[in-house]
């Protein structure tokens, strides 16, 4: 979504997400009142003629949004920054929750995969799923302690050396 729709993508995951969405669904859809699941499924279905609307539309929304005066990217910023204030004050309640999850994640992994717990066949489909959520888990974890990437943080910098000039 950030490739094609970059403004919309980046303004659905923060403060004015639904803003985005309404916007998604009326211009989309062509009804105000989709819900996010009917919007990810037709983004997710979309025909290359479809992502190039989807394209156009999202040039649209960032007009849309100068014109209100509202800056998508920055709001983003500002709202990652209290975040990450809030972290600086007080470490611990993550770094306690990151091992016991991390710890509990590897324990649970290691006690599948040497065939320590025996698993009843009628819930071996909802043992999978539990550690496909947890496995998920993991990389938000990681993405929280290190970035989503270099780049990422790269971008982070030159955005706050651009607003700072």
């Amino acid at each position: 979504m950030l490739r094609v729709a970059p403004t919309i993508g980046t303004a659905l995951g923060g403060p004015v997400g639904g803003m985005a969405s309404k916007f998604l669904a009326e211009q989309l859809l062509g009804k105000p009142d989709a819900t996010e699941a009917e919007i990810e499924e037709f983004i997710l279905g979309a025909s290359p003629e479809q992502m190039l609307e989807l394209k156009k539309l999202d040039q649209a929304f960032e007009a849309q949004m100068r014109a209100l005066d509202i800056d998508v990217v920055r709001i983003e910023m500002e709202d990652r920054k209290s975040a990450r204030g809030l972290f600086a004050t007080n470490i611990w309640p993550q770094v306690i929750l990151t091992t016991i999850f991390t710890a509990g994640y590897f324990v649970a992994l290691i006690m599948l995969l040497r065939g320590t717990v025996a698993i009843p066949e009628e819930t071996q489909s909802v043992v999978n799923v539990v550690v496909g959520v947890l496995t998920a888990g993991m990389s938000t974890i990681l993405a929280f302690w290190f970035g989503s990437s270099l780049g990422s943080m790269q971008k982070s910098r030159d955005l706050v050396e651009v607003t700072r000039k």
